[in-house]
This record gives structure tokens, sequence and C-alpha cells, in this order.
């Protein structure tokens, strides 16, 4: 299995990521008439999509759109190229706050994005909403990834769902003894492992700590990880405090991972089921996964087109064929992630690839609290609107890691 670094998560730059969230902030949304709280900017969805314009520029996580450039062997750009005319020009995106200032430039057509983006790229205006009953493929995406809280506002979807992952616990059991089945081990347990755990290296990390404590101290109110009160923030960003004197190093490129397992440098801390999966193919060492019981965190990446998109036909027959049985079995297989098209799995080269990604399993993927931007509007549906936003988590990492 191959996958491409995928440095898209990495936290990089962060006060400049502030300066750009508050540029995002209140002052681009409207408030909406007779309710509590904010909308998007009103902007509509296409009614019809008509021949391509001859050109399609977006903005891509490393491994999502394939040209046959890093291997001749995988190449789904040129196939598109030659069934649409539209020239594909596709844009590395390294993290999710580079993705947002790009698409805010006006220059692109449409973005895959991570849940760390889209309501930023919602709230900000700069996608559109999308008529999916132009999109062929849509009707048969997993319904578990539709009219989500990180992809959708009110009903109306903004994106078509690409691919998906949990963010699991890894161990090394030669290290670590026992079946592990809790998030205890890198929280309350850590200083048992102390120097040798490892942890994702992001602001969006705030909420796996959350996540725990919404399990373990229920008096904390918290029902959401990406909905914090101030008070529920602040107890989060204490965990991970603690947590900070046992951790060996955070990790955000996989291969940093990967090194640091079979290194021995780590033996326990957060991952993606990509990175076991190449531990336990490399043979230097053996690694278990759990998605464990208190849930965890995870990813739904969407595909969203620009409110400014010059060729918008291009970007909706780009968002139909990426997510077609054929071409998302493709990039799910090379990049390491579940598809969202429910049909992929019968045209992965591996037969047991969806199994292992658990695909098509809804009750796997209901134990996965996906990345959703946080918002002073709380993205919990409760219409409160004292939650903590990006912004301020942004401010608390800087805090954890100092």
């Amino acid at each position: 299995m191959r996958r491409t670094l995928r440095t898209c998560r990495t936290y990089l730059a962060l006060i400049s990521a502030v300066a750009v969230l508050v540029a995002c902030g209140s002052s681009t949304k409207t408030a909406t008439p007779g309710t509590k709280g904010l909308a998007p900017p009103k902007i509509s969805a296409a009614t019809s999509v008509g021949s391509g314009e001859g050109a399609l520029n977006i903005v891509v996580w490393a491994g999502y759109a394939e040209s046959g450039a890093n291997d001749p062997k995988v190449d789904w750009v040129h196939p598109f190229q030659t069934q649409t005319g539209c020239k594909v020009n596709a844009k590395i995106g390294n993290t999710s706050d580079e993705m947002v200032q790009l698409m805010k430039s006006g220059q692109y057509d449409g973005v895959s994005a991570s849940g760390d983006a889209t309501l930023r790229l919602i709230y900000g205006g700069d996608v559109a909403p999308v008529n999916t009953s132009l999109v062929a493929n849509y009707a048969s995406v997993s319904s578990f990834l539709k009219n989500g809280n990180w992809n959708s506002v009110g009903g109306q979807m903004y994106g078509i769902p690409h691919g998906w992952g949990a963010n699991l616990l890894m161990w090394n059991p030669s290290k670590v003894t026992g079946a592990q089945d809790s998030w205890a081990a890198v929280f309350s347990d850590a200083d048992k492992y102390k120097g040798k755990v490892t942890a994702y290296d992001s602001p969006i990390y705030i909420a796996d700590a959350a996540l725990y404590l919404m399990a373990t101290q229920p008096s904390l109110g918290i029902k959401d990880p990406y909905a914090l009160t101030s008070a529920q923030l602040d107890a989060a960003v204490s965990l991970l405090k603690q947590q900070k004197a046992d951790i060996g190093e955070y990790w955000a490129d996989y291969t940093k991972a990967v090194q640091a397992f079979e290194s021995g440098t780590s033996v326990v801390g957060t991952t993606w089921q990509v990175i076991a999966n190449t531990i336990n193919a490399d043979g230097k060492t053996k690694v278990k996964t759990v998605l464990p019981k208190e849930g965890a965190t995870g990813w739904s990446d969407t595909w969203m087109i620009s409110s400014k998109a010059k060729h918008p036909n291009c970007m909706y027959q780009w968002m139909n064929y990426i997510v077609s049985p054929e071409v998302n079995a493709q990039v799910a297989e090379y990049f390491g992630e579940a598809p969202a098209q429910t049909a992929a799995c019968q045209h992965t080269s591996d037969k047991s690839f969806c199994d292992t990604y658990h695909a098509l399993d809804a009750a796997y993927a209901a134990k996965i609290h996906y990345w959703t931007t946080p918002q002073k509007q709380c993205v919990d549906n409760s219409g409160k609107d004292d939650c903590t936003d990006y912004a301020q988590w942004v401010d608390k990492w800087q805090q954890i890691k100092s």
C-alpha cells in the first residue's frame, strides 16, 4: 500500500493562523433574521451542469489528484481530462490554514477540505452550497457522511464526501502489556510510559482530550468535543498539559510516527490505520490498534466548490468523477483511508481493504466524532453561542506546546 506524505494535517505557523482565523471571523458572517446566532452568507447553489469550461483549478491534499507524475501507474487525472475536456491544475495544500487562504484568493474552483477548515470556508462565504442532485454518484455515498456538522448547515450540503478515517490508539504489545481499550493509556495512565507517548500535533487534538473528559468527567457537561465553553476548554488544556510531561514527541507527518514506533522511541499514542499497516508490513516491530471505548476523533474530507468558481461545470464534473466507484476506490487505496463511495469496495485491488478500513461499517463510523471547526456559535446544534472558536484553540495549543 502506498500513502503519499500527508503534511496536510500538520500544525504550522500558528501566529499567522490566528490572524487568518480572525480575518475569517464574524465580519464575514451575516445574521439570520429572527434566529439566534449567525448563518452563512446567502449564496445560491447551481441549478444545472453544462459543458465543461476547459479548465479546473483545485486545491488538494497530496495524493488526491494524482496525474502519474509521482507514479506512472497512479493516474486518475488524465482519464478525467479525456472524458470532460477539463484540464486539471492541482495545487497541493500543506495545511488546512493554507487551504483556507488559497480559497479566499478566488483563484481556485474547489478544494478537498478537512473538517477543521470546512466551516471556516462556509461561514466565510468562500464556498457555495452544493446541489447534490447534480452529482449522480452522491446517491451511493455512505449515508453517515451526509449532512454532518462539518459539511452542512441547516440541512444544506456544502460539498461531496470523499474519504474518512478514525484517529486510533496504537501500542507496541511487547512494551505495553495487556489489551488496550481506553484513551486512559495516553492520558491518566500515560506516566506508565513516560517519554514514550506520542500525540498528534495540531490544535484540533484538543478535541481528543475533550472526548476523554466527556466520558470520564461527565460533571464538566461536555456534549460535543468541538463545542467547548471556556471552562471546558480549560479542562481539556489542563489534561493536555499534564500529558505533555509524558510525551516523547508529537507528530504531524505520518512517516515520523512510523519511525518513532520502529525505533522504539514511542510505544503508545494516537495514530491512523495506515500508520499501523505500514509498521506491521515493514516487520521491524509489531503494533496493535483499537478504536477505544470512549470513541475517537477522526476526519471526513469534503470536495467543496468555490463561491467564485470560474469553471463551475468542470468542478461539478470533477466532484461526480472523483466519488465514482472506480476512482474513489483508487484514491482510497493510494491514500490510505476509507472511501466515501459505498460501491467503491467492489473495485479495490485489495479485496479486504474495505474491511480493514471499516468502510461500510456504520456502527464503527458512529463512534467517530469527525473534525469540525470550533465556532463561537456552538457546533453541537444546541443553538448556543457561548463556545470557544478555533482561534482560541490555536492560542491554547501554543500554550500547551510552549
